[in-house]
């Protein structure tokens, strides 16, 4: 987290304090345990890893010791434009991920899930949050849309209507002329 932290905080001061830290615990075994990852106790091992990282982007000096992740005082610089650090969205559609967001997190990124699925979404956080004494709104909901999701007008008002902030479109083309006309025709759909 260490490494991770400064790096985040870098991206933060290049895009002005608008940089998003998207993050799911991993689904395949082989690839965490290939990274040094825990895969029985992934989600143990990332909340550790968010909560150091918190520590060194809002203090001069920090320290942190847990089970994955031990350090002595030290300083972490630069510190991350956005106040107090970028929001930390987890991904994942369960019960438990939406537990984790109330106690630990800042958002929701739901990937590839319908509308009526971040719509429940929604509502589950904003109960969670109410029962964990905290603000429904200081929880972010960023949906990121699979190909041809939230690529119309009806679409991304419902999204709006369900509390997301932000919604991605996932573009088709990868040609620049071609990923410019396909920018237009959503432009259409979505703005008309």
């Amino acid at each position: 987290p260490l490494l991770l932290a400064k790096e985040i905080a870098t991206l933060d001061h290049y895009s002005g304090g608008r940089f998003l830290f998207g993050i799911g615990a991993g689904w395949l075994k082989e690839e965490t345990e290939i990274m040094g990852g825990d895969f029985a106790h992934r989600w143990t091992q990332t909340r550790e890893a968010i909560l150091a990282m918190k520590e060194l982007w809002t203090k001069d000096e920090s320290e942190y010791h847990g089970r994955y992740y031990n350090f002595p005082a030290v300083r972490s610089f630069p510190k991350p434009a956005a106040k107090p650090h970028p929001p930390v969205l987890l991904g994942g559609s369960s019960k438990y991920v939406f537990k984790r967001i109330v106690e630990w997190g800042d958002g929701w990124l739901p990937t590839g899930v319908s509308l009526e699925g971040i719509q429940r979404g929604r509502a589950t956080l904003d109960d969670l949050a109410e029962k964990a004494g905290r603000d429904p709104r200081s929880l972010n909901i960023i949906a990121f849309g699979q190909p041809g999701q939230f690529t119309n007008r009806r679409e991304i008002q419902a999204l709006e209507e369900a509390g997301i902030q932000h919604a991605t479109i996932w573009l088709r083309r990868t040609k620049q002329d071609d990923v410019i006309a396909e920018l237009e025709e959503l432009a259409h759909l979505v703005l008309r």
